[in-house]
């Protein structure tokens, strides 16, 4: 047997957590039963800056249970922020944990699964979705564009994995030597190189509450994942700058001929295009690059990634 942690990051999820804590306590006591795991697994929520009464329903929860624990962030740090803090605070405390989102749309059963691969020697177990049956057309379209346009960029990630992982303490504690500021776990943990498996499952509804990835905040995911780990926009620049160079020297060679020839020509509505295209695509270089050169800020920085206010824990 081993002790086994979940880990559930939560932003304003009061509609959703009773059930969620009813649904996880069944489940562990279950897999408690059957000899799987020991009494010492717990089930951690990491209120992260809530303006709910999220936080005051972990405390009630902690109070009904000692299998359930707490940590509160002192603001609003964002959802890898919260789950990095959770998995830091709990990796010596328990020999795996799992992290999964609070409102259960990640089917639970397919934890019994994922003991099963760590007990076989997995250290990183990814949980994958099988298939998108719940997801709208563009939701469904957006996502497997993501994950294509990732593996292009060179970022190795597992496909159809979002953070529904099982991570040994052999795991954890080499994942804490990575001190970028800038976080997307699921480029890094595959990163580690341990031994890893995958579990299958459908993903679920969401049963109350709205989602906290809109197509806005996705985007921005979408480009933190790009920028944080791979170095392709900016050689694409390049590439471009190079095939954009070299259609000017070819242009410019043409107009040389037609102006010898004495076939002049005004072009006015060449030149103004060309003008027009080459500032945006400047202005599309100077982006991309302010972009690396923002996160090179934050990164010389090295302020703390989270702030732990509170860790109710077995002591309080």
């Amino acid at each position: 047997m081993f002790s086994l942690y979940l880990v559930i990051p939560c932003y304003n999820e009061q509609e959703v957590l009773h059930e969620t804590s009813t649904q996880l306590k069944a489940k562990l006591e279950a897999l408690e039963s059957s000899g799987k795991i020991s009494g010492n697994s717990r089930i951690v929520f990491v209120d992260d800056g809530s303006k709910d009464r999220t936080w005051e329903i972990i405390e009630e929860l902690h109070r009904s249970s000692k299998i359930f624990q707490g940590i509160k962030l002192s603001r609003n740090r964002g959802h890898q922020n919260a789950l990095l803090a959770g998995l830091m605070t709990v990796k010596d405390r328990c020999d795996a944990v799992i992290s999964l989102d609070a409102d259960l749309q990640d089917d639970i059963d397919a934890i019994d699964e994922m003991t099963d691969k760590y007990l076989e020697g997995c250290d990183i177990v990814y949980g994958v979705r099988s298939a998108r049956k719940t997801d709208t057309f563009f939701k469904k379209f957006t996502a497997e564009t993501f994950y294509k346009a990732m593996t292009k960029m060179g970022v190795e990630m597992q496909y159809n994995h979002a953070d529904y992982r099982l991570m040994s303490r052999r795991a954890l504690s080499e994942l804490e030597g990575f001190k970028e500021v800038n976080l997307f776990l699921r480029g890094i943990v595959p990163m580690l190189g341990f031994k890893s498996g995958c579990v299958y499952y459908e993903r679920k509804e969401r049963f109350a509450g709205e989602s906290k990835y809109p197509l806005k905040k996705m985007l921005a995911f979408a480009m933190e994942g790009i920028t944080s780990l791979s170095v392709k926009p900016i050689r694409m620049i390049t590439t471009l700058g190079v095939g954009i160079f070299s259609v000017s020297i070819i242009m410019l060679i043409y107009f040389l001929v037609r102006y010898f020839t004495g076939h002049t020509i005004q072009g006015w509505t060449s030149i103004a295009l060309s003008v027009w295209a080459i500032g945006g695509l400047q202005l599309l270089a100077i982006g991309i690059i302010g972009e690396y050169i923002g996160k090179i800020y934050l990164e010389t920085k090295a302020r703390p990634k989270y702030i732990v206010d509170r860790y109710l824990d077995d002591k309080e």
